[in-house]
């Protein structure tokens, strides 16, 4: 289990804090970085908008939203929330298991956190391969952990 990491989880959503655990640790070794402190937030859509109202001033729902309190990208210190509403509707859209949509949002926080950003269409697409990149390796890996 990775020290310093919080996982809650709003609601009776189907979300396993010990799979959020491997990947969080799978991430933090790949990219060799401490964690201060991280706290991920499992949210409803209605408290995610709200988040999203509040801080960003942006109206509408999203499925992840990822605040870095510290600053650097070798420490983290920071707070993701993900909101489960969108990630199963993301799951049905895209035809994906709604576990490996939740590795993504995770994933995606995560690389929000390390410093990179998606606002260009190059950069979401740097994003989008290293999240493909980072599920095969995790997939991978939790496949030998199995064994």
């Amino acid at each position: 289990m990775v020290k310093n990491l919080a996982i809650n989880i709003s609601g009776a959503f189907p979300v396993k804090k010990a799979r959020v655990h491997k990947v969080i640790s799978f991430l933090k070794n790949h990219y060799r970085v401490k964690i201060t402190f991280l706290i991920i937030n499992f949210v409803s859509s209605e408290q995610i908008k709200k988040i999203n109202v509040q801080y960003l001033n942006h109206q509408y729902e999203t499925d992840i939203l990822t605040f870095n309190y510290s600053g650097s990208n070798t420490e983290l210190d920071g707070e993701v929330f993900i909101s489960p509403q969108e990630a199963a509707a993301n799951a049905k859209r895209y035809k994906k298991e709604f576990d490996d949509e939740v590795k993504r949002l995770v994933i995606h926080g995560f690389l929000h956190l390390l410093g990179f950003d998606d606002k260009t269409r190059a950069e979401k697409l740097k994003m989008r391969l290293l999240e493909k990149e980072m599920l095969v390796s995790l997939n991978f890996n939790l496949l030998s952990a199995k064994r």
